[in-house]
C-alpha cells in the first residue's frame, strides 16, 4: 500500500504466493474468482484480444483469465500463464484439460525472472498480479523482453484504498480487535499501485509508453456472488492475512471480530446478489517500446 494516511489499512504482511496464499486461494477459488469477475470481464473487453495473437498472462491464479484469452485468440493463438504457486499451476492446467483448452500453457515461476522459450510474445495481461514484485522496475524490464517491439500490456490493479471500501470497513473492524502492522508506502501488495504517478514511472523506466488508464468503479461481492454474510466473513478470515492475525490473538478475539465482521457485512447483504461493497480498480494499458 503507498500512503499512510489515517484512512489507509494497513499491511499485514507480505504473502507468500507460492506457498500458503496459493493454497488458499485454490481453497477458496469460487469465491475469489466471483469476487473479482466483474473487474477481470471489463479488463478483458478493454484489452478485446484477436484470433492469432500470442499472450502472456502473468499471476493467472486459477486460470480463468488465461482460460477466456485462449478461446479469444483461437484457433491460432496461444496463451502461456504464469503463476508462483504450484498448487495453481497444477489446478489450472486439469482445469484448462476439462475444458477442451487446447492453446494454453500453464509454468509455474516468478514472473519477475522468468525466461521463456516461446517468447516473444505479442501481448501481456495481468489481473491482479503485478501488484507483488519486490522489485518492479527489475521485474517490468523482464517482462519488457518477453514482448516483441509494440506490444500492448493491460493490467488490472486495485485503486486506493480509500476508495476500496469493501477493504476499508473491513480492516477498521480487524483493527478494533487487534493491532495491525503500519503500511508501509509503495511495498508489494494489493494496493502497491495506487499512486498512478509511481506506476507511470516504473513503466517508463521499464521501457512502456502511450500509459493509459480507465476507471472500473462497482460494487464487489464480498465472498462471491449470493454469498451470506456468514459466508462473506468465513472466506475473508479463512483467506486473507487478517484471519491469521486474529487467530494468534486467540479464540475470543477471534470470535468477537467474526460477530463483528457479519454485522457489517449484514449492513450491505441485498437478497440474491451477496455482500456488495464499493471497490475501485485502474485498468492500465501502455505499449512496449
Amino acid at each position: 500500500m503507498t500512503n499512510t494516511t489515517p484512512d489507509n489499512p494497513e499491511n499485514v504482511q507480505t504473502e507468500d504466493w507460492a506457498g500458503e496464499m496459493g493454497q488458499k486461494w485454490l481453497k477458496n477459488l469460487p469465491r475469489f474468482e466471483g469476487m473479482i469477475e466483474p473487474i477481470g470481464d471489463a479488463l478483458l473487453a478493454r484489452a478485446n484480444y484477436r484470433e492469432g495473437e500470442s499472450v502472456l498472462d502473468i499471476g493467472f491464479g486459477g486460470g480463468a483469465t488465461t482460460i477466456a484469452i485462449a478461446e479469444a485468440v483461437a484457433p491460432t493463438g496461444k496463451v502461456m500463464g504464469v503463476d508462483i504457486s504450484p498448487d495453481l499451476a497444477d489446478a489450472a492446467r486439469d482445469r484448462a484439460t476439462k475444458a477442451g483448452i487446447t492453446n494454453a500453457q500453464f509454468t509455474c515461476a516468478d514472473a519477475a525472472t522468468v525466461q521463456l522459450k516461446d517468447a516473444p510474445y505479442d501481448r501481456l495481461c495481468s489481473r491482479f498480479g503485478s501488484m507483488f514484485f519486490e522489485d518492479p522496475v527489475a521485474a517490468f524490464t523482464n517482462l519488457h523482453g518477453l514482448l516483441r517491439s509494440g506490444s500492448r500490456i493491460d493490467l488490472a490493479i486495485w485503486g486506493p484504498p480509500r476508495d476500496n471500501l469493501w477493504m476499508m470497513e473491513m480492516m477498521s473492524v480487524v483493527k478494533s480487535h487487534v493491532e495491525v502492522p503500519p503500511a508501509i508506502p509503495r511495498a508489494p501488495g494489493p494496493f502497491a499501485f495506487e499512486d498512478l504517478e509511481y506506476l507511470n514511472e516504473i513503466l517508463a523506466t521499464a521501457g512502456f509508453s502511450d500509459v493509459s488508464v480507465d476507471t472500473y468503479k462497482g460494487l464487489q461481492p464480498i465472498g462471491g456472488p449470493e454469498a451470506t454474510p456468514q459466508e462473506a466473513v468465513d472466506f475473508v478470515l479463512g483467506s486473507m492475512a487478517a484471519g491469521r492475525l486474529l487467530k494468534e490473538e486467540g479464540d475470543d478475539v477471534f470470535r468477537n471480530a467474526s460477530d463483528d465482521l457479519v454485522a457489517l457485512f449484514e449492513k450491505h447483504h441485498v437478497t440474491d446478489k451477496g455482500v456488495m461493497m464499493k471497490a475501485k480498480a485502474w485498468l492500465v494499458s501502455g505499449i512496449a517500446e
